[in-house]
């Protein structure tokens, strides 16, 4: 039976798009626009939009809004630049709201 199941994923909650996997979770104490938010290290079958600086909770960083490819909607944001030396390890990871993504595939 374990090898018909396969990888726990998140899809955006509009459209049901595979947007992440829950293994490539980094962190899921985060804050987003509308609440929690997890940090994940890749995603999927999303759009990146243009950059631009933000002062966010732990201070300046240069990220883009990321949005589900098939429905557009925002689903949060991909950090590409991060201004404080503590703050490094998130450049080229995303944020996504916790309640702009829905578990598929959980058995």
């Amino acid at each position: 039976m374990d090898e018909l199941v396969g990888p726990r994923l998140y899809s955006c909650y509009k459209c049901r798009n595979n947007v992440c996997l829950h293994d490539d979770i980094i962190s899921k104490a985060f804050q987003g626009r509308h609440g929690r938010a997890f940090l994940f290290s890749h995603a999927l079958n999303v759009a990146v939009g243009p950059k631009e600086d933000r002062n966010l909770m732990t201070g300046l960083h240069t990220v883009a809004d990321i949005s589900c490819a098939d429905c557009s909607e925002v689903l949060g944001w991909k950090y590409e630049r991060a201004f404080h030396a503590s703050q490094l390890y998130k450049e080229g990871k995303f944020i996504f709201e916790k309640s702009k993504i829905v578990k598929e595939n959980w058995y």
